[in-house]
């Protein structure tokens, strides 16, 4: 499989109608300024030259509404790719937008461009999240305008957020099972955080908005993850980049921050994975105290938790007096086997396992 790797240009909260009541872009984004055209072509060049050979290239232009800014602002933007893709050094370019900042011609033009990839920021499909979230747009916005991308032949991702104002596990699942229908590409799922100086600061502080948990957030977006990889939708990123403007110890209030938010999201998937074949495998194992888990190599450390903290879990859950875990490099990935000292006598593939899921 061919190596990907995007080229980011962060345009913060240009060209954004809204204000949401989550957003403090620069914050957000690490990024205090707006890039000129020629810093743009210098940060492409200087990425390029660090990307090794054979990889698929996008230039990435994020943070904004990139639509919604002025169309000459547009062009000169996307001009700076253009060598980049007329060369074959660069596959397409990627961009963000909202649901409501795209149309029909404007779609055509940014295809002709080089255009490969848009990325809608849907954040949720329930009405009333959306409005108190004040997004400014409705859910069939959000149909309409997957659907335009689409017919237009571009890729199409979908950003989500959980923890919004009004938000539960219930409106995440039916927001999941409604994207699910978009047939997005791709999909992004952020916790919701406190920024300082957004509104939902001052909500926070005035006790109007709490904020998810840790445990609660990664609950959340693993039970959404393994809804897209069932429908095989890729869940490209979990939780923000951890930039430092996001790790100084004043930028985020409240909230579940974590710098490795997707890897304790795919360790709760693997700990659920594993209760569901333990529970299977314990009834026809001849010695239930010496049970060993299996596996691939490089998918150790999600199995095993943080500070073993998956493996305690089942213990005490399922009264294993040991309970040990082994890498073998015959497993696909996703797969966890079962058996004991003298070898693997069952396995769970991942796709097996998310069948089994309501």
């Amino acid at each position: 499989m061919k190596r990907t790797r995007n080229i980011a240009i962060f345009i913060p909260h240009l060209g954004c109608p809204f204000r949401c009541c989550f957003c403090q872009q620069q914050r957000i984004s690490d990024t205090l300024h707006y890039p000129s055209p020629a810093q743009v072509k210098d940060h492409i060049e200087t990425a390029l030259s660090t990307i090794p050979a054979g990889t698929d290239v996008e230039v990435a232009f994020f943070g904004g509404t990139f639509t919604s800014i002025p169309e000459k602002m547009q062009n000169d933007y996307l001009e700076c790719a253009r060598p980049y893709l007329e060369k074959g050094k660069v596959k397409g370019i990627r961009l963000s937008t909202r649901p409501d900042a795209i149309d029909g011609e404007r779609l055509k033009e940014l295809k002709r461009r080089g255009v490969t990839t848009i990325e809608l920021g849907v954040q949720s499909l329930d009405t009333e999240v959306l409005r108190l979230s004040e997004r400014g747009y409705e859910p069939d916005q959000v149909v309409k305008a997957c659907q335009m991308i689409h017919y237009a032949g571009i890729r199409l991702g979908i950003q989500l957020m959980v923890g919004l104002p009004g938000d539960n596990f219930r409106k995440d699942l039916d927001t999941t099972r409604q994207v699910i229908q978009l047939h997005p590409d791709m999909v992004r799922i952020y916790p919701t955080l406190v920024i300082k100086g957004t509104e939902l600061e001052q909500a926070f502080q005035e006790g109007r908005y709490q904020p998810l948990t840790l445990e609660e957030a990664v609950d959340i977006t693993a039970a959404m993850y393994m809804r897209f990889r069932r429908a095989h939708i890729p869940v490209i990123r979990m939780g923000l980049h951890p930039g430092e403007e996001l790790q100084r110890t004043d930028t985020v209030v409240a909230g579940p921050f974590h710098p490795a938010f997707g890897e304790l999201v795919l360790q709760k998937v693997a700990l659920e994975q594993a209760r569901f074949l333990i529970k299977a495998y314990l009834p026809t194992a001849d010695n239930h105290q010496a049970l060993i888990l299996f596996c691939p190599p490089r998918e150790l450390s999600q199995l095993v938790g943080p500070q073993r903290s998956n493996i305690l879990a089942l213990q005490k859950e399922f009264g294993l007096n040991e309970l040990a875990v082994k890498s073998d490099e015959s497993l696909p990935s996703g797969s966890i086997g079962a058996g004991n000292h003298q070898g693997m006598t069952a396995v769970l593939t991942r796709e097996q396992y998310l069948q089994s899921i309501d």
